[in-house]
């Protein structure tokens, strides 16, 4: 029998889910073959594909965290139906390059959500942004910029007034975090063939991080961003709560409110 890889957080509710899913799979076919079953939420998700990069292998969320943008509901009844019929996306995730203030060498680090360029003291950051060699912004003064993918973009991407992308929109999106200088600027849509470089205009005196989803580098002086699109990563989705859907409905959300 083809039984899927079941991998799971540690907290309480996770291992509830295992062992009742344990128990169902012992008895039951899936036709898919390369599955594995993650159980937990977004950033036990995140944690689990970035550490199976280079695998070619199906992955299927069941929540037991909060929201779940990236997961699916679990239910005992339907669990089987829902693997054997579950619809694939595939994402590529962004690709972080940091040079810091004492080292040359570039840091590199995968960002599925989103960059995230942050403050590290009291002031703001002092930024200059360009896509490929054309400057997108010569000098932004804010608390920072967030880089994100499609996937990423209903997230901390639409918490900073980011727009939504939908997965097929071949976009990443720039948003500026509390922008100072100038003050209404809203950021920029970009091809996500295009290689983002943002220099720390004042390292000494306005130190900046760079986040990629939760890998942290401080003291970055130069960082660069484009879509990784060697690597992708296959997700499975319900019927009804595909990660399209998921976008659509954020969208609506946003216009409601």
């Amino acid at each position: 029998m083809n039984k899927p890889l079941i991998i799971s957080d540690k907290n309480l509710k996770s291992l509830k889910i295992k062992k009742q899913l344990t128990k169902i799979l012992e008895k039951e076919f899936i036709k898919k073959t390369n599955l594995v079953v993650v159980i937990g939420g977004d950033g036990f998700m995140l944690q689990t594909l970035k550490k199976n990069k280079k695998s070619n292998k199906y992955f299927y969320g069941i929540n037991s965290g909060n929201y779940g943008f990236l997961m699916n509901k679990f239910s005992n009844k339907l669990i089987v139906k829902n693997l054997s019929r579950a619809k694939l996306v595939s994402i590529s995730p962004l690709e972080m390059m940091v040079k810091t203030k004492s080292k040359n060498k570039l840091k590199k680090s995968l960002a599925i959500n989103e960059v995230s360029i942050l403050r590290q003291s009291r002031q703001a950051a002092n930024l200059s942004i360009k896509t490929n060699s054309k400057y997108i912004i010569k000098k932004l003064v804010s608390d920072g910029i967030l880089v994100s993918t499609p996937a990423g973009s209903t997230a901390y991407n639409l918490s900073v007034h980011g727009p939504i992308l939908s997965l097929n929109s071949k976009k990443i999106s720039i948003a500026p975090i509390s922008a100072f200088r100038p003050r209404r600027w809203l950021g920029k849509i970009v091809s996500d063939k295009s290689k983002i470089t943002i220099i720390n205009l004042n390292p000494s005196k306005r130190p900046i991080s760079a986040v990629a989803d939760n890998i942290e580098i401080r003291n970055a002086v130069k960082i660069i961003i484009k879509v990784q699109s060697k690597i992708k990563f296959n997700l499975l989705y319900d019927k009804n709560s595909s990660l399209q859907k998921k976008i659509k409905l954020e969208q609506l959300r946003k216009e409601i409110s």
